[in-house]
């Protein structure tokens, strides 16, 4: 793969998952980048893709350091083969994912995910020794009629970033905190005041809170992972 000084957005037409070719974007990034970054995107049944706007934002937020960053949509979801599998086949993706950068980009990973993206992103990359820390974006609990279970997160061990509005329907602050509460340090728990579960603003507070989101994974990135 050919490295640039300035970052290049890449469509990438050699990743391949369980289910069949993943439709993905690469945002090259610096050649000498400490690490490479991979965010997942929301539910599909809500529309979610790898442009989704918190998923943009949080590549922004990576990208801001000249790390490579990799999207990519799911199975079933754009042009990627496949049909969605709840969930689990989604995990294979992600580990597809894992792969093609281990191959193709040679440095530690860091995950973000929104949503879905952070449910199934975190159980496929907790524990995985290529993946040096998480990042969980809008951690939904209960979405739609899916219940989303954390039972996994007591043995993840990699740095932890959890960011939520206060407004978030899909990830109640109680129970969000309980989640939160069982996993081990090192972690970080984050409220977004006025915020909804898209980082959206309310009624009282209306404008958007995605700047905000992104401010606290640029801090984040710069305080465990000493990144400038």
């Amino acid at each position: 793969m050919t490295q640039t000084n300035t970052s290049q957005i890449r469509s990438i037409d050699d990743l391949r998952g369980p289910a069949g070719r993943l439709e993905a974007l690469l945002n090259t990034g610096r050649d000498d980048a400490p690490y490479a970054a991979l965010v997942c995107h929301p539910h599909p049944s809500g529309g979610g893709t790898m442009h989704n706007k918190v998923v943009y934002h949080a590549m922004k937020a990576f990208s801001s350091f000249g790390l490579p960053v990799l999207r990519f949509n799911f199975r079933g979801v754009g042009l990627s083969e496949g049909a969605h599998d709840d969930g689990l086949g989604e995990q294979d993706d992600v580990l597809a994912a894992l792969d093609w950068m281990q191959h193709n980009l040679d440095r530690p990973i860091l995950f973000a995910g929104f949503s879905f993206g952070s449910n199934v992103g975190l159980r496929a990359c907790c524990g995985d020794p290529r993946v040096k820390g998480l990042v969980g974006l809008g951690v939904p609990v209960h979405a739609e009629g899916r219940d989303y279970t954390y039972k996994f997160l007591p043995k993840c061990t990699q740095p932890k970033l959890f960011i939520s509005g206060d407004h978030d329907r899909y990830g109640p602050r109680d129970t969000l905190e309980g989640v939160f509460a069982r996993a081990p340090e090192p972690k970080r728990l984050v409220w977004i005041a006025d915020a909804d579960h898209f980082f959206q603003g309310t009624t009282e507070s209306p404008n958007p809170k995605l700047d905000l989101m992104q401010a606290e994974i640029r801090l984040w990135l710069q305080s465990v992972f000493s990144l400038s």
